[in-house]
């Protein structure tokens, strides 16, 4: 064999080697056994989840067993759309002794006022909630439409003055990187409240200043008690700013 011919199948076995590693930790990752982000848990304590109706059955005592702390239930989407669990899941996970809070998925196609009428309707203020109202902002699962930067900034300054009026807390709002570029970032009028920021990969530098409260760190993780991927979130405080958040100080 010549060398020509050697340093061709070299280089044929080192693609086909990377490959597999590739292959293997995508496999890896979408079956829960690895992540791209291990928060230290010193610095970062109080870990929790986010789950929506496609978690099916929960085993909430088997959750809070494994250092899970809280969890954002989804309670509704667009103008239209509640969970129908979202009331037992709240009274079991309360139950289980985790803090609890609702999110709302914002969907592009329809006025933020109806949204948030759907979702003070399927999630109304009560105690059991001691977690600030969320609002999920993301292309992932939306409708096609794409609305101008002003017209979202209208109908998402109209739910975030409802809610707000409405429960008595400020809504923090769950983003990517790419929405919150497009259109969160130079609005000034989203500057008070805080950020969820979804980031896998490490810490959040792209939040440009605003208060993080939360972020998703894994989002095909296995936790027992849930059948199937569950997303992965961490508070960033200590656990004596937490208790104080929900009110247990």
């Amino acid at each position: 064999m010549g060398r020509t011919a050697r340093i061709a199948l070299w280089i044929a076995g080192s693609i086909a080697g990377v490959l597999v590693v590739a292959a293997l930790a995508a496999l890896l990752y979408l079956r829960g056994v690895h992540r791209f982000a291990y928060p230290d848990i010193q610095a970062f304590p109080v870990r929790g989840i986010d789950v929506s109706h496609h978690q099916g059955a929960i085993d909430w005592k088997r959750i809070a067993s494994q250092n899970i702390r809280f969890v954002y239930l989804k309670a509704s989407e667009g103008s239209d759309w509640q969970d129908a669990s979202f009331a037992s899941r709240l009274q079991d996970a309360r139950a289980a002794g985790l803090a609890v809070g609702a999110y709302h998925y914002f969907t592009l196609c329809s006025p933020g006022p109806a949204q948030v009428r759907n979702f003070l309707a399927a999630a109304p203020a009560s105690r059991a909630l001691n977690l600030p109202p969320a609002i999920d902002l993301e292309y992932v699962g939306n409708c096609g439409a794409r609305p101008g930067q002003g017209r979202l900034a209208r109908e998402l300054r109209a739910f975030i003055a409802i809610v707000k009026h409405e429960t008595g807390r400020t809504p923090i709002i769950y983003s990517t990187q790419t929405f919150f570029e497009d259109y969160l970032d130079k609005d000034p009028a989203f500057r008070a409240c805080p950020l969820w920021v979804r980031n896998l990969y490490g810490e959040a530098g792209w939040s440009r200043g605003r208060t993080v409260m939360f972020r998703q760190f894994a989002n095909h993780a296995r936790l027992d008690g849930i059948r199937g991927s569950v997303d992965l979130d961490l508070y960033i405080g200590s656990k004596a700013q937490f208790a104080e958040l929900i009110g247990e100080r």
